[in-house]
C-alpha cells in the first residue's frame, strides 16, 4: 500500500482514506505494508496515525524524483521495496512500477472536468497518471458511481472499476469540549460550518455568497471556515470575509477533538464544492449530527441520499435557501436522517471490499 499521501503538507481526505483503510486492514488481520518515498526525518508508522504494527519501507528516491522515476522508468519496482508482496495498491496518483497485480483508487477526476482549478503542473502530472492506470492497473477502485462514470469516460472499461465507498469515524464530544471551542474561537451564538482545503474547486466563494443573504435575516448566525490553506483565494473572497467582519471566523486545520466538536456544535454544515471523488466531510457532518447542505448533482449527493439538503453550486440564492431550511424547520428532521444514513458507512466495511479485490487480485496470479 502507497502511503506518501501522508507527507503531503496537506494529506486530505486521502490521507484520511489511507491512514483508516490501514487502521481497519490491520484490524481485520490482513498482512499489509506501506509504501514511501525518501524522507530526511521519517515518522514511524503511529505518527503518522497508521497502525503500529504496520511496516512503512522507503525508496531511496525522494519524492519528486521517485515519481518521475516511477512514471518514466516503472523503476524502482515496489517489489524490490517490499519483496514478499503479493499485491500492489497505488491509494492515490503516486503510482509504483511493479509486475505485481496492481490496484489503483482513483479518488476523483476533477482536473479533467475543470482544470482551471488546478495547476499547470498539477494537471499534467496527474494526466499522466491517468494514463499509466488506463494502461497498467489491473483494478481501479473508486470511492463513489460518480466517480466511476467519469473513470469510463476518460477510458477506463467498466469491468476493472470496483466502487468502494469510505466510512467514517467519529470521536465522542461533551458538551464541556463544544463550548470550549466556542469560547477559544469567540463563538456566542449559532454558526455554519464548512471544512476543507482552500481551494478553488472548494467553491467556497458561493457559500461566502450564500452567508452573506442570509447575514441579514439572521443576525445571530456566523460562519466557521475549517481547515489548511491551499490555494486561489480571489478578491472577491476577501472582500466578502472583510465586509462580513465579526461574523466569518477562519480557525485553520484543527485537532481531530476539535474538529469533532466543531461538528458537533454546528447548526448546520455548508459544503459546496464544485465536484469531489466523494466528499468525506458531508459524511463526517452527518455523523455528528450535523444537517447537511451541498451540491446536487454530484458525488456528495450520492452519500448524502435524501438525509441532506441540495442546491447546485453555482446558485448562492439557492445554497442561502437551503441553509435557511436546515437551519431552521429542517433541522431536526435532517439530524435524524443523517445519523441514520452515516450509520451506513464503515471503514470496516470499506476495508473488507478492499481485502476482497486484493484476494481476487492475489488469486488470479497463483
Amino acid at each position: 500500500m502507497v502511503v506518501e499521501q501522508l507527507w503531503q503538507p496537506v494529506p486530505g481526505g486521502s490521507g484520511t482514506y489511507v491512514v483508516e483503510l490501514a487502521q481497519a486492514l490491520s484490524e481485520r488481520g490482513c498482512r499489509v505494508a506501506g509504501l514511501a518515498a525518501a524522507h530526511g526525518a521519517a515518522s514511524a508508522p503511529a505518527d503518522l496515525g497508521l497502525p503500529a504494527s504496520m511496516p512503512v519501507r522507503t525508496a531511496r528516491l525522494p519524492r519528486t524524483a521517485l515519481y518521475e522515476s516511477w512514471n518514466r522508468l516503472r523503476r524502482p519496482r515496489a517489489e524490490s521495496v517490499l519483496p514478499g508482496a503479493d499485491v500492489v495498491h497505488a491509494t492515490t496518483w503516486a503510482v509504483p512500477g511493479t509486475r505485481l497485480p496492481l490496484a489503483v483508487t482513483v479518488h476523483d477526476l476533477a482536473f479533467l472536468r475543470a482544470p482551471e482549478h488546478f495547476t499547470r503542473r498539477g494537471t499534467s502530472f496527474f494526466l499522466r497518471c491517468l494514463d499509466r492506470t488506463i494502461a497498467e492497473a489491473d483494478v481501479v477502485i473508486t470511492p463513489s458511481q460518480a466517480t466511476a462514470d467519469d473513470c469510463v469516460a476518460a477510458g477506463i472499461e467498466a469491468e476493472r472499476i470496483v466502487v468502494i465507498p469510505h466510512g467514517v469515524r467519529t470521536l465522542p464530544v461533551t458538551e464541556e469540549q463544544v463550548q470550549a471551542f466556542r469560547a477559544d474561537h469567540g463563538l456566542k451564538g449559532e454558526y455554519v460550518l464548512w471544512t476543507g482545503t482552500h481551494e478553488p474547486r472548494k467553491n467556497l466563494i458561493a457559500l461566502l455568497r450564500a452567508f452573506s443573504v442570509l447575514a441579514t435575516d439572521y443576525p445571530g448566525l456566523d460562519l466557521v471556515l475549517v481547515g489548511p490553506q491551499g490555494w486561489g483565494t480571489n478578491v472577491e473572497e476577501r472582500r466578502l470575509v472583510e465586509e462580513l467582519g465579526g461574523r466569518v471566523h477562519v480557525t485553520g486545520r484543527l485537532s481531530d477533538a476539535d474538529l469533532a466538536a466543531a461538528y458537533t456544535g454546528a447548526r448546520a454544515f455548508c459544503f459546496p464544492s464544485h465536484w469531489e471523488g466523494f466528499g468525506l466531510p458531508v459524511l463526517e457532518a452527518m455523523a455528528y449530527g450535523t444537517p447537511v447542505v451541498t451540491s446536487r448533482g454530484t458525488c456528495m449527493e450520492e452519500v448524502c441520499g435524501d438525509a441532506g439538503l441540495l442546491a447546485h453550486s453555482t446558485a448562492p440564492d439557492k445554497i442561502a435557501r437551503q441553509l435557511a431550511r436546515a437551519i431552521g424547520p429542517a433541522h431536526d428532521e435532517l439530524r435524524a436522517a443523517g445519523l441514520e444514513r452515516a450509520a451506513t458507512f464503515t471503514w470496516q466495511a470499506s476495508a473488507a471490499a478492499h481485502e476482497e479485490v486484493y484476494a481476487d487480485l492475489a488469486e488470479g496470479v497463483r
